[in-house]
Parts: C-alpha cells; sequence; structure tokens
C-alpha cells in the first residue's frame, strides 16, 4: 500500500530525515518553474531510465504537480520491488498552498 502523505507530514520527514530520496516526476519545464530542494527530476515521461537510480533499500519520496502522476510512479515501484515509497498528496500545488508560498503555482 502506498503511504499518500500531506505536505505538513513529508515536511516533517524531510526535516528528521535527511537520508530521503525525493524524486519530482514532471516533466523538465514544470521542475523549472517550480521545485523542492534537494530534489532530483526524473520525468514520468521516460522514468524507465532512471529506475536504476534508485535502490530497493531506501525511502523514497515522489511527488508531481498534483498527486496523480507520482501516485502512479509510486505504483510502479511497488511493483519493482520497491517497500518505502511515499507520495505527496496534492503535489507542489498543495506544498506552495500549505509549506511555502514562494514557490511559484503554476
Amino acid at each position: 500500500m502506498i503511504e499518500n502523505l500531506s505536505p505538513l507530514e513529508i515536511k516533517k520527514i524531510l526535516d528528521n530525515d535527511k537520508n530521503i530520496r525525493l524524486v519530482d516526476v514532471r516533466e523538465e519545464w514544470e521542475f523549472l518553474i517550480a521545485n523542492l530542494e534537494n530534489a532530483e527530476l526524473m520525468p514520468m515521461s521516460n522514468f524507465d531510465e532512471h529506475l536504476s537510480k534508485l535502490h530497493h533499500d531506501e525511502t523514497i519520496i515522489v511527488y508531481c504537480h498534483h498527486g496523480s502522476r507520482s501516485y502512479a510512479v509510486c505504483n510502479y515501484l511497488i511493483g519493482n520491488g520497491f517497500k518505502n515509497v511515499i507520495n505527496l498528496r496534492g503535489g507542489i500545488n498543495s506544498w506552495s498552498e500549505e509549506i511555502d508560498d514562494s514557490i511559484p503555482v503554476y
């Protein structure tokens, strides 16, 4: 089952654990508009090319614009044997609204 956590819950995790992998699955043009600090861009459109960069034993937080693409990628990761996968519910849009309004909304 995918953990589908709110921006506040994700922020608490990121504040307390620096060994989290933060993966942005939006397209590059979206990443250039707005992104979260320390996020790695791995677009859903070519995610297979990035799969080998991830390790099965790490905790991975995945986000997109509103949470749909990242949820699909979380399902894909779980289907490929990853266990510690978390989706940012509401995506970067919700993060901007709830955590950091300096991040542009688009």
